[in-house]
């Protein structure tokens, strides 16, 4: 029998399988974007109007990393920024339509090589892989 620790490195094996997948997505969409760019942009869509701050605590990163990266966002047409009208001085920031064009043609291209590694898998590794991740989404919620 496989103890917790077992376990956890499999996981984490199977993650790092998985980064090359996510590479591979994220260098054909365009334009190009670092990960924290895209964390970036995915907690944004998230979080309707959230400001700099809470995006900064969010990515655990300063406030003047946070509004560096938002400026590489809002110079390529995916976030917008906008001021409070209840507190002029709180900036909140959006996703364009062009920025969830964007993480739809990612999300898409992401889907796309997921089912072609899972359709190579037998159907009961399939079974085995959907309740592990239901089993794993509910331990982490």
């Amino acid at each position: 029998m496989t103890g917790p620790h077992d376990i956890d490195r499999q996981l984490l094996d199977a993650v790092e399988n998985l980064v090359p997948l996510w590479f591979s997505a994220v260098g054909d969409v365009s334009p190009r974007l670092s990960p924290r760019q895209i964390l970036a942009l995915r907690a944004v869509r998230g979080q309707p109007e959230l400001n700099l701050t809470a995006l900064a605590e969010q990515l655990a990163v300063g406030l003047p990393t946070a509004s560096r990266l938002c400026d590489r966002l809002e110079a390529a047409g995916l976030l917008r920024r906008g001021v409070r009208f209840d507190d002029r001085r709180e900036v909140h920031l959006m996703v364009t339509e062009r920025g969830h064009g964007f993480l739809a043609d990612l999300t898409g291209r992401l889907s796309a090589r997921l089912a072609d590694v899972l359709a190579a898998m037998p159907a009961a590794e399939r079974a085995r892989v959907e309740q592990t991740l239901r089993a794993l989404g509910g331990s982490v919620s």
